[in-house]
């Protein structure tokens, strides 16, 4: 018999970012402030599995730095940050948040999360441009995963 591929439950990193991507979508929306954002969502959202302090580091950290995080997109984008559909804009900005400040994650674990993100709240073809714009801000700020030599199936043994 065969069975259906199983589809992992998102972790609480993931879901954390999933429900940051939403609180940083409305501050981008509505310019409030992501403390107010923050409380707002946690008292009327159930984050369930998420990790709240990730959750917490996410919506404030990522807004706050806003500017730095454009700064190193820019240049792989056609178009300033600021005309970037919203959805992708608070993406890309908390991918690049996570890119930037968390050595720790593998640039194509931050990357994939921001592509599933893109296929549950972008457009049709959106996570397309966040994995190209995403894949190019990795390379230039952590050129040391992109530049190892890959395995011989000796050397992985």
């Amino acid at each position: 018999m065969v069975h259906p591929p199983r589809t992992k439950k998102p972790g609480p990193r993931s879901w954390a970012r999933r429900c940051a991507a939403q609180a940083i979508y409305e501050w981008q929306l509505s310019g409030r402030e992501p403390g107010l954002i923050t409380s707002q969502f946690l008292a009327d959202h159930d984050l369930g599995q998420a990790d709240p302090d990730y959750f917490r580091e996410l919506a404030h950290e990522v807004p706050a730095r806003a500017a730095i995080i454009d700064a190193a997109l820019a240049p792989f984008l056609d178009w300033p940050p600021e005309q970037v559909d919203p959805v992708e804009r608070a993406i890309l900005r908390l991918s690049g948040y996570e890119l930037m400040e968390h050595p720790e994650l593998a640039s194509r674990i931050v990357i994939n999360e921001a592509v599933e993100l893109a296929k549950i709240f972008g457009a049709e073809q959106g996570h397309r441009f966040i994995n190209g714009v995403l894949d190019q801000l990795a390379r230039a700020i952590r050129p040391l995963e992109f530049d190892a030599p890959p395995q011989t199936s000796a050397e992985s043994v």
